[in-house]
């Protein structure tokens, strides 16, 4: 499982979760920040910083949310 990166992040773009992920697996894109779910420990770091509460576990999304998950599988394929 990995952790994903939702709507509340879009236009805040914090960054708190990118210094605390033990993988560098967290990168910005263009409109918010993109967990690799690849590389994700699943280790909670980033969701414990994230000044929005942006940031779920894959498991724990809603189907609306699914979305984020994908937008972040496209983000890294494409690098």
């Amino acid at each position: 499982m990995a952790f994903v990166i939702l709507d509340p992040c879009r236009g805040e773009k914090s960054g708190e979760c990118v210094s605390v992920c033990p993988v560098d697996c967290i990168e910005e894109g263009p409109d918010q920040f993109y967990i690799d779910p690849d590389i994700c420990i699943d280790c909670g770091a980033c969701k414990a910083v994230c000044p929005v509460d942006a940031i779920e576990e894959e498991y724990d999304l809603t189907a609306d949310q699914e979305v984020f998950l994908e937008k972040a599988e496209e983000f890294f394929a494409n690098k």
